[in-house]
């Protein structure tokens, strides 16, 4: 049984740095490695991350630009309901 199972990916850092700061990098990384669903063709687990807010999606090939750990910014996916996009 792995060491690691309570603290995820963030046991590579050992005892270092303190309880409350491995367990909110703990928090971020479960976040960023998750698998995520592409907002233009519905697909899950094809999303991944360029760089920091910069999102793209291997079976459509959409880039976006997102949130630095996810695709889509929480204050985003709250607007999403007061924006009305009009059909061309």
């Amino acid at each position: 049984m792995g060491r690691t199972k309570v603290v995820g990916p963030v046991g590579s850092y050992g005892p270092r740095y303190g309880v409350s700061v491995r367990k909110k990098a703990r928090d971020v990384l479960l976040r960023k490695l998750q698998d995520h669903e592409c907002p233009f063709c519905a697909s899950k687990g094809t999303v991944y991350r360029v760089s920091t807010g910069i999102w793209a999606c291997r079976k459509c090939g959409n880039k976006w630009a997102g949130a630095a750990y996810t695709p889509r910014s929480e204050i985003a996916a709250y607007m999403k309901k007061y924006i009305i996009r009009e059909e061309l």
